[in-house]
């Protein structure tokens, strides 16, 4: 896997941009469970950030702190899951348009639950905002960035290019366990954020 430079450019109307270090999973749940606790019904956040950034593993701690009902995995094969709250807070549906268009999103009729949801949609960025919420509508961009360690192109020794490594053992490690460095960078968009929250 290559090294991620940073964050990718941030679409128009942008009004705030916040950075946060994620050192391991705890970080990344500590954070999940802050941005909870300023989402409501009605909210949207898009989620992106290549594979292997983090993305479930995000959308699950945010699910946990919100209090909705069963598990959360990855939405590839199902295009949206609709988690229901178990007390007074907002349900959560996980969307996943990696291999969709405004159009077969619209088939999703996400519209329908938006009014009593947070909804989190992977792969979503300049896919999903005029669709759920309108050009002048608002909502979160969140992108997780991995902290690749492995030495890039430019860094390779001066006695020529790596080769490649072998691996035999699949067991876990603790970085496995523990999570990898992560970067997470956190937009706002829309009236309803036009100030940065307090994280």
């Amino acid at each position: 896997m290559s090294a991620q430079l940073g964050p990718v450019s941030p679409l128009p109307g942008e009004r705030w941009s916040i950075q946060v270090a994620l050192e391991d999973l705890e970080d990344t749940a500590e954070f999940a469970h802050g941005l909870a606790g300023l989402l409501g019904r009605g909210d949207l956040l898009v989620l992106s950030g290549g594979l292997g950034a983090g993305k479930t593993t995000f959308t699950q701690s945010l699910g946990a702190a919100l209090g909705v009902t069963g598990m959360i995995s990855s939405p590839t094969f199902i295009l949206s899951r609709i988690h229901r709250a178990e007390g007074e807070g907002p349900d959560l549906v996980h969307v996943d348009a990696y291999r969709s268009d405004p159009a077969g999103l619209e088939s999703l009729d996400l519209l329908s639950t938006m009014a009593d949801a947070v909804t989190v949609v992977e792969w979503g960025r300049s896919v999903v905002e005029a669709t759920l919420v309108g050009p002048e509508g608002s909502w979160l961009d969140l992108e997780l960035l991995r902290e690749d360690t492995s030495p890039s192109p430019d860094t390779a020794s001066s006695e020529g290019p790596a080769q490649p490594e072998i691996v035999t053992d699949f067991s876990e490690t603790e970085a496995d366990v523990l999570g990898s460095p992560r970067r997470a960078v956190l937009r706002g968009y829309g009236p309803a954020w036009a100030q940065p929250p307090a994280l």
